[in-house]
């Protein structure tokens, strides 16, 4: 029998970390050809989704996929993240979160599935929070430390890398 990975039970469960401390969880995505979201809003071949209640209806965080909801600029879209391709999940008001080590991609960021190309019949609408937060997604991953081992400049926490 194969093991099942670490990363969807630690992804869970820093989302409920976040949620229970009052704080937005995000994710940061790199997208490839099995990522459905939101072209026009993918970066350097990366995305930033908030996936926080009031951003996200019907999320579902499997171990091999994270499926849920979202609004983007106003309209509804359902969005499709494999677990693979999550580089750090972070809480936005203090940066405190994990990141995971970037595997290699199995497909091209220029094939990404746009949510537009699939028809969601029924689909129900997300809360009207944005899902996509403009924030750079490496910069979420690093932080500096000063001399005493605090953070510098705002508080931001230190995201760790797993294997």
């Amino acid at each position: 029998m194969q093991e099942i990975s670490t990363k969807p039970y630690l992804l869970r469960a820093l989302y409920e970390w976040c949620t229970d401390n009052g704080f937005t969880p995000h994710i940061a995505v790199r997208v490839d050809n099995r990522t459905r979201v939101p072209r026009q809003f993918v970066r350097d071949g990366e995305i930033v989704l908030n996936i926080s209640f009031e951003a996200t209806s019907q999320l579902q965080m499997g171990n091999e996929m994270i499926e849920f909801h979202a609004r983007f600029s106003g309209k509804s879209h359902r969005i499709e993240v494999p677990v693979p391709n999550v580089l750090a999940i972070y809480a936005r008001e203090n940066g405190q979160g994990m990141a995971f080590p970037v595997e290699a991609p199995p497909g091209d960021a220029d094939d990404v599935l746009n949510s537009e190309d699939h028809e969601d019949v029924g689909a129900q609408e997300a809360h009207d929070e944005p899902a996509v937060e403009p924030v750079a997604p490496s910069a979420a991953r690093t932080t500096d430390k000063d001399d005493d081992g605090g953070n510098k400049g705002g508080g931001k926490g230190h995201l760790k890398i797993v294997k």
